[in-house]
């Protein structure tokens, strides 16, 4: 709400009127640090002083002399200030013209993404590593405040300094060794002009199906709406820029009227393809041709809305056992197969503002879990490591008010909230049939490594009390 309010306000004042060519002109770019130091600056027009690296993280911590944070773009002394968050990294726009609120939100986007492409992994570490090759970037990026252009494959022809790669954190404690006919997720955190012949590296490429799920459940238990938002992304290290098939389901229906509603068939909404995608088989056999551009690009958007599995189902219970307490009882269900389960579970739930104390528990002899609450956002939480599909996990919580209750006091707690991820399943079913990768040069015969990742995450996940 207080985006699009902060949008209408800029787009109402005088500055308006003036040409559109001019309203598009960005002053300043420039990224801080969760401690508000300067990382990269920027200056394309010499309008503003540096102080506004200063005005800016002081208002975006303290905003209007409260301690809260700003919305994504506020108006301080007639400078327009547009910012995103990234890691804990602030990107921010600053112009003195009436900017579009959607280009630049967009703008910043993409230019997280090259970033991201270029540096490999996207740390405050690998920022200042990087920080020459992402100056350079800025230049070709933009030139006097005005967008020229924010593909990674187009840059590539512009960039010549190598990035620096920055490895990851190890973690404290070792994990088991896997299937070694696997890759770990950090192998995309390579950039997109990492040298085979410097570093050993291989020719492969990395598919993943990422579908995110948004379920409203009734009190019962019942769904009320249930989606799924996916995504076909894409990142490759081939060489030659050859040419890629990827097929999908042969029984894959597209569109509203079009659902067969057959057992075992993928029935999705809608979907929209990357600009490099050529759909002449797609219509007959469900294939996509593309010559994949440099850096991480998403091949396929689509859309369902039609019956899936729900992975996780919640199940709320009320006792009121005496007029200052109440107590709430929570039951999470994995209806995910066995041999798949959900990590970095956090189950969470406002309580009203009359409470005093909460007191939580969880089932006895139960490893992995714990329990908090945070007394200032009055919010109760429940984190789970890992849950197999199969399993059930209860949480008791005892809610002590300072007043007794009244019949309204359910309306008070709640809605639960709950996010979640599910590697290795998606429930729409939908599968990469193959991925062919066509030789540059006839009779050329080359074996790079494909790998096919399918990912599950919460989008709203919620249960009305």
């Amino acid at each position: 709400t207080d985006f699009f309010k902060t949008s209408a306000l800029l787009w109402s004042t005088p500055n308006a009127a003036r040409p559109l060519a001019h309203q598009m002109a960005i002053s300043q770019l420039f990224l801080l640090s969760p401690r508000g130091d300067s990382i990269i600056h920027r200056d394309y027009r010499g309008e503003l002083e540096r102080s506004t690296t200063e005005v800016f993280f002081k208002n975006v911590k303290f905003y209007q002399g409260k301690h809260q944070e700003a919305p994504p773009i506020f108006n301080v002394d007639g400078v327009n200030y547009m910012y995103m968050k990234k890691n804990g990294i602030f990107f921010v726009l600053t112009s003195i013209d009436n900017v579009s609120p959607s280009l630049a939100m967009e703008f910043l986007l993409r230019v997280t993404k090259v970033f991201k492409d270029y540096c490999g992994i996207f740390s405050e570490e690998s920022i200042r590593s990087n920080f020459i090759l992402l100056y350079e970037l800025l230049d070709e990026i933009m030139d006097n405040g005005y967008i020229q252009g924010t593909s990674s494959d187009t840059l590539k022809s512009y960039i010549f300094n190598e990035p620096v790669v920055v490895e990851k954190k190890k973690m404290k404690f070792q994990l088991p060794k896997f299937n070694p006919k696997t890759t770990s997720s950090d192998a995309t955190n390579k950039p997109i002009s990492f040298k085979d012949s410097k570093t050993g590296g291989k020719d492969e490429i990395f598919v993943d199906i990422f579908e995110r799920i948004s379920i409203t459940f009734h009190s019962n238990g019942n769904v009320l709406h249930s989606s799924i938002d996916g995504t076909i992304q894409m990142k490759s290290y081939l060489s030659g820029n050859p040419e890629l098939k990827l097929a999908l389901n042969e029984d894959l229906t597209i569109g509203v009227g079009n659902k067969t509603g057959s057992y075992g068939s993928v029935e999705i909404d809608d979907c929209n393809f990357h600009e490099c995608v050529r759909l002449d088989e797609f219509e007959s056999q469900r294939i996509m041709s593309f010559h994949p551009p440099d850096g991480e690009f998403v091949v396929m958007n689509y859309r369902i809305t039609s019956d899936f599995r729900i992975p996780f189902r919640i199940f709320p219970f009320f006792e009121l056992s005496s007029p200052y307490k109440v107590e709430l009882i929570v039951k999470i269900r994995a209806d995910i197969p066995e041999t798949n389960g959900g990590t970095n579970i956090v189950v969470q739930f406002p309580v009203p503002k009359s409470t005093s104390s909460v007191s939580s528990q969880t089932g006895i002899g139960v490893q992995g879990q714990n329990t908090e609450y945070d007394s200032k956002k009055q919010m109760v939480l429940w984190r789970i490591k890992k849950m197999l599909g199969g399993t059930e996990h209860t949480l008791r919580s005892k809610i002590v008010l300072t007043k007794a209750h009244t019949n309204s006091v359910k309306k008070e707690i709640g809605p639960i909230s709950m996010q979640f991820e599910v590697p290795l399943y998606n429930p729409s079913s939908l599968q990469v049939r193959y991925l062919r990768i066509m030789p540059t040069a006839p009779g050329q015969s080359t074996n790079p490594y494909r790998w096919v990742r399918y990912v599950t995450k919460s989008q709203s996940y919620v249960c009305r009390l």
